[in-house]
């Protein structure tokens, strides 16, 4: 019987099953199976003759760091590999990586694309540019009906 179906803990040192490796982690197997992809410097659990995987107390914290990473943090699985390839694994367990941007670093498209529509749903001016929207989604949906009309006959 598995240690953890026992009510028993694993030792921290102790290789872990795919499926005890998710369940301490709080994700699906289909998960770190696809992060072991992703992250092949990272994460490099020990195969054995059968094809089961056993993941090693390293690939645990990698596990780890990554979860934190992508699910607590909202990063992506690219921004995740960036920061622990450049700050590496127990910067990140530790809670000492710099998750925001370099002084002097130049902005991202994507973080110009948040402000834009964080700018867009201001609250002074939210209501009439929604309002604009609705006017033109009703002029395309117009014209779309015309056209159909159109073909049709």
């Amino acid at each position: 019987m598995p240690a953890l179906r026992s009510g028993t803990r694993k030792s921290s040192t102790a290789f872990r099953s795919i499926g005890e490796a998710a369940g301490e982690l709080g994700l699906e197997t289909h998960v770190l199976r696809y992060w072991e992809t992703r992250f092949p410097k990272e994460i490099r659990p020990v195969k054995r003759d059968d094809g089961r995987r056993m993941f090693r107390p390293e690939d645990m914290n990698a596990l780890r760091a990554i979860r934190i990473l992508v699910h607590e943090r909202g990063m992506t699985l690219k921004g995740a590999k960036t920061i622990l390839a450049e700050q590496g694994i127990e910067a990140v367990l530790g809670g000492r990586a710099m998750l925001g941007a370099v002084p002097g670093d130049i902005t991202s498209p994507a973080r110009e694309l948040q402000a834009t529509v964080a700018r867009a749903f201001a609250a002074p001016d939210r209501r009439t540019r929604l309002e604009g929207a609705l006017d033109d989604l009703a002029s395309i949906k117009g014209r779309l009906d015309a056209a159909r009309a159109r073909r049709t006959v």
